[in-house]
């Protein structure tokens, strides 16, 4: 499997590999003492700013993707097999889970999945929770970057003028009316917006592949899929939409892990708003 797992079929293979993904963007601790306090069983937690992200420079965005070698190496520590299914799952919504599902397939594991719904319907459903640690022997990771679905800095500022670019913030963050988070509103010009949590139905898991083929084929027009740049902030919801088009099977997006975070920390690059 890798794109959704149900809570019902977790629950039926204890022997899958699960990642708990939990994070607060306004309390970076947060994720790790709740992961701390019960999680879902055999889960191991990554951190989004420890695990899932290279150092900052101040220019490189706020989670910037690590060195392919880096992260491989964590997953062998993670005891990672590539014959494993693994599971990511977060609070809910998913998007923290679709970073570390895109940044497995990009290492060259293919068999990952989000679950859906996230820890917020296993707990509904009153499904197990532990405080045990789980343990797992280290492995030496035999993976290799896949360029294919990473989007670099020139890829993005070569693409501008194809309207192949697609925000994944909210409206109001996309239309520079609002920035809660990063120095500078605004967005990449033609860019195109896709809320991420519109990826959702009422319940917090995915809509149907049909209902986000329809939803995302409305802003892409007739642009290829395997042409879409993905970006948010910091490449997180970015992922969220990513993880979505697989669903809807709109194929071969990218993601520009660097997002708005990088591209607007330089003066020089050019950025639109809708005020």
């Amino acid at each position: 499997m890798n794109t959704l797992v149900s809570t019902d079929e977790l629950a039926q293979h204890p022997e899958w590999r699960i990642f708990d993904c939990r994070h607060d963007l306004a309390n970076a601790a947060l994720g790790e003492q709740q992961y701390a306090e019960g999680h879902i069983p055999g889960a191991l937690f990554a951190h989004l700013d420890r695990d899932l992200s290279a150092p900052k420079t101040g220019g490189n965005g706020r989670h910037p993707l690590p060195e392919p070698r880096a992260f491989i190496s964590w997953m062998g520590k993670q005891g990672l097999k590539p014959t494993d299914q693994v599971v990511c799952y977060d609070g809910g919504p998913g998007a923290m889970a679709a970073r570390l599902w895109w940044m497995l397939r990009w290492a060259g594991h293919e068999q990952v999945a989000v679950l859906d719904g996230g820890l917020a319907k296993w707990s509904r459903e009153g499904k197990p929770v532990t405080a045990d640690l789980p343990q797992f022997e280290a492995t030496s990771y035999p993976g290799k970057a896949k360029g294919s679905l990473y989007a670099s800095l020139a890829l993005v500022e070569k693409k501008l003028k194809r309207g192949a670019l697609l925000d994944a913030r909210a409206p109001v963050r996309y239309r520079g009316e609002q920035e809660p988070i990063d120095p500078v509103a605004g967005r990449i010009p033609g860019a195109k917006n896709r809320f991420n949590n519109d990826n959702l139905a009422s319940d917090g898991t995915f809509k149907s592949p049909e209902s986000l083929r329809e939803e995302f084929e409305k802003v892409l027009s007739d642009r290829n899929s395997s042409d879409v740049i993905n970006y948010c902030g910091s490449g997180v919801a970015a992922c969220h939409n990513a993880l979505a088009m697989e669903i809807a099977g709109l194929t071969g997006s990218r993601v520009y892990i660097g997002s708005w975070s990088e591209w607007s920390a330089d003066p020089t690059r050019p950025i639109s708003r809708s005020v």
